[in-house]
């Protein structure tokens, strides 16, 4: 009898471990995220070829960022690393190495610069062009150094939108520097299908020269690293040129200032610091750098890094049925307008939306009923002549269906948004286009027939409000010649804000 009890207190003992109550079994709460992190990126122009001391100056700066364990981006100059070698200065390039290698042009300053050079030339003649001129010297910086440069900037204010399709022919994800070319209000952003950490809201430079000033920027940083925070995180940018600590002058604006170009045998070096003046120069970055160093939530990244945090997660990514039926929607919630769009954790170019929904619409019209739509990649904005829509155009079911089928082949295998949409003899543009696509799409995302009249109304790009129109203060380097201006390749650059997006922080990544 006592057996028999025993038993069934045991078999009692194991229904109660058995039979959990259904709460300790639901799924765990997702993970916290983790705290919000404000990300330094340290760069230098390293570019000065004229002055041996700056060749010192980019080692003893680098070594001591390696003994504070701070890893930089280091954008070589092709002619520098070639005079390196030349020199045989191996000291400075394997102190660089230790960083990460980023590239800053071929030549820099010696004319013509790359906003010279790609001002009238359209998007594939400019990609070209500047692949011809560049190419070279990023190999050079990459056989030199042994590593491929992850980024580019470029000298001075010479930009050019053409660069980014250069970039993307060489796996190049990052385009890292300062301007006001492309605004994205301060922020991150996509733009060509290339990471544009460009003009950033806070960019926190301590002066070299001048050590009363050091208590403000110091100031600023704080400020600048609360206000991140507070936003769940972000970039700060600081950047300098290795030869800041050894000249007084700038080397190309002794030469090659309002748009000369003198032979080589007639360049002049800079004027350079006194050894007092250098010592300073150090002693103030590096009292910056252990200053930042002091916050436990900031940490110093190189443009590879910046990469990872502001990972694209919308490319690959297939769509479903829903999520394009959102984005249709989003298209018709903006009156007159297209633009980006942001969903959750990623965003979405114009020209992304353009040819999600139309490869649906597409596919649809040829008989098959996709499950989802995958993004492929960042098509690049129109880049021909735009095309007006005085008035209104109305087309049929079939005529747009087939239009459709031709827009996906020219996407695809061209990698771009058309400049114009053929209805038929009819041609729109784009913009208006994607507007009449979006309900096109909704009605068959929602089980619908496409309509038997489509009627196409002009519409605007909104995105482009983020490029800068063609104005003097753009092209006040002083390496350009007087009264340089560019209205044709801004346009173009405009143009290219199809492709534009923010890019989001991934907070989880590392």
């Amino acid at each position: 009898m006592l057996a028999r009890i025993a038993a069934r207190l045991c078999l009692l003992a194991l229904a109660g471990a058995l039979f959990v109550p259904s709460t300790l079994w639901a799924a765990a709460p997702p993970a916290a995220k983790p705290p919000p992190t404000v990300y330094v990126i340290l760069w230098f122009d390293t570019e000065d070829y004229l002055l041996p001391a700056s060749d010192d100056a980019a080692r003893d700066v680098a070594a001591f960022l390696t003994k504070e364990g701070v890893r930089a981006t280091f954008k070589v100059v092709g002619e520098k690393a070639r005079t390196l070698l030349a020199r045989r200065r191996v000291d400075v390039i394997n102190a660089l190495k230790k960083h990460e290698i980023g590239y800053h042009s071929n030549w820099h300053s010696v004319q013509p610069t790359p906003a010279l050079y790609l001002a009238n030339l359209g998007w594939d003649e400019g990609v070209a062009e500047f692949d011809r001129r560049e190419g070279p010297g990023r190999a050079d910086v990459e056989r030199i150094f042994g590593q491929a440069p992850t980024c580019y900037g470029q000298p001075g204010s010479s930009w050019g939108p053409q660069s980014y399709g250069a970039l993307n022919k060489w796996g190049m994800k990052v385009y890292l520097d300062a301007g006001s070319h492309v605004a994205f209000d301060g922020k991150p952003c996509y733009y060509a299908g290339v990471l544009n950490l460009y003009q950033l809201e806070h960019t926190v430079r301590a002066d070299l020269n001048n050590a009363k000033l050091l208590s403000q920027t110091e100031d600023r940083f704080a400020r600048a690293r609360k206000k991140l925070l507070a936003e769940g995180g972000g970039v700060i940018s600081i950047y300098y040129h290795p030869c800041e600590w050894v000249h007084k002058e700038f080397w190309d604006g002794v030469n090659f200032g309002r748009g000369a170009n003198p032979p080589r045998e007639a360049w002049k070096l800079p004027r350079q610091k006194t050894a007092d003046e250098t010592k300073l120069s150090y002693r103030i970055f590096a009292d910056y750098v252990r200053f930042m160093k002091r916050f436990p939530d900031v940490k110093f990244i190189t443009a590879s890094e910046a990469a990872r945090l502001y990972r694209d997660p919308a490319r690959g990514k297939r769509f479903t049925k829903d999520e394009l039926a959102a984005v249709a929607r989003t298209v018709l919630a903006t009156p007159e307008e297209v633009t980006f769009q942001t969903r959750g954790n990623l965003s979405l170019s114009a020209s992304e939306v353009f040819v999600l929904l139309n490869d649906y619409v597409a596919a649809r019209t040829a008989g098959r009923a996709p499950a989802h739509v995958e993004l492929r990649g960042t098509p690049y904005g129109p880049t021909g002549r735009p095309v007006d829509l005085a008035a209104p155009v109305t087309t049929d079911a079939s005529q747009f269906g087939r239009t459709s089928v031709d827009v996906a082949d020219f996407a695809s295998k061209q990698g771009r948004v058309p400049s114009a949409v053929w209805l038929g003899s009819k041609a729109v543009p784009p913009e208006a286009y994607l507007r009449a696509l979006a309900g096109v799409a909704l009605a068959l995302l929602e089980g619908k027939r496409m309509p038997a009249t489509v009627e196409v109304k002009a519409a605007r790009l909104g995105a482009g409000k983020y490029v800068a129109a063609d104005n003097p203060k753009l092209w006040g380097w002083v390496i350009f010649p007087p009264g340089h201006r560019a209205p044709a390749m801004m346009e173009l650059a405009r143009r290219q804000a199809w492709a534009l997006k923010p890019a989001l922080l991934d907070r989880g990544a590392r």
